[in-house]
């Protein structure tokens, strides 16, 4: 790319990342962690941010996570990454990445790139309203833990 070309931008949201609409709103969290998340759109709908304010095993963890494909015209990338990617930044210092997929009712979240032993996978009710989910760590490490629509 030449210094006075604009580099490539996607057109509109894939489906991918549209997908995530389902998550839009506020969420009770219970189980293995206690609390509440909020799911919002930034601007033009390429990425969706989610607020974090959860408790577990004595920590309170307040954070973001921003969802969407990674791209980055600058450093030549032809196009958005084929998964869907996000990174979280907590109140402790610690940003994890993280990839999503949405089949069906079923939402799969893995620590770092997909097919990762570390991962969630949930499955939403009939209404959508209530996510029942299992954390699975490496080792036989996890929690199960439930979401439940507030708004």
């Amino acid at each position: 790319m030449s210094e006075n070309q604009t580099p490539p931008t996607p057109s509109e949201p894939s489906a991918k990342v549209r997908a995530l609409d389902c998550l839009v709103g506020s969420w009770r969290v219970s189980g293995g962690v206690e609390g509440t998340v909020t799911y919002e759109w930034a601007a033009g709908k390429f990425f969706l941010l989610q607020h974090i304010d959860l408790h577990q095993d004595g920590m309170d963890i307040r954070g973001l996570e921003v969802i969407g494909h990674l791209f980055n015209p600058f450093a030549g990338d032809a196009g958005p990454s084929e998964d869907v990617w996000s990174r979280f930044y907590d109140n402790h210092g610690n940003t994890l990445d993280y990839v999503h997929e949405i089949d069906g009712d079923t939402l799969t979240i893995w620590g770092g790139e997909k097919g990762s032993p570390a991962y969630m996978r949930g499955t939403f009710d009939a209404d959508g309203d209530v996510m029942e989910s299992e954390w699975v760590y490496p080792g036989g490490g996890g929690y199960k833990s439930s979401m439940t629509r507030i708004n």
